[in-house]
């Protein structure tokens, strides 16, 4: 008899073939992005990870947000996003039900 441990702390399920072992990736995948997507991001304390989980944001404009922080401080409005160079009112709009400004 062998015994599998998991890394996670969560015991991961057993499956019988691939298939229903690929389904369960693909479900467990489809609801983090949803959690994500669902998720607040306060532009005022949020890693480059974060920022770049908002629609349109890649690495580089999230590192710009990051940079445009430590220069001129925090955010005082969602509009305010709009100074850092590449990101723009439609970039905003898409996001803006989940930007948040909280220091």
């Amino acid at each position: 008899m062998s015994i599998a441990y998991s890394h996670n702390a969560q015991a991961e399920p057993c499956f019988d073939n691939v298939q229903s072992a690929y389904n369960y990736l693909l479900q467990q995948e489809k609801l983090e992005l949803q959690a994500r997507t669902q998720m607040g991001v306060n532009i005022n304390r949020a890693n480059e990870g974060e920022l770049t989980s908002l629609n349109g944001i890649g690495s580089s404009k999230a590192q710009a947000i990051i940079l445009y922080r430590e220069m001129f401080g925090p955010f005082k409005t969602i509009d305010e996003l709009a100074k850092v160079k590449g990101i723009g009112a439609k970039t905003i709009e898409k996001n803006r039900a989940r930007l948040q400004v909280q220091d």
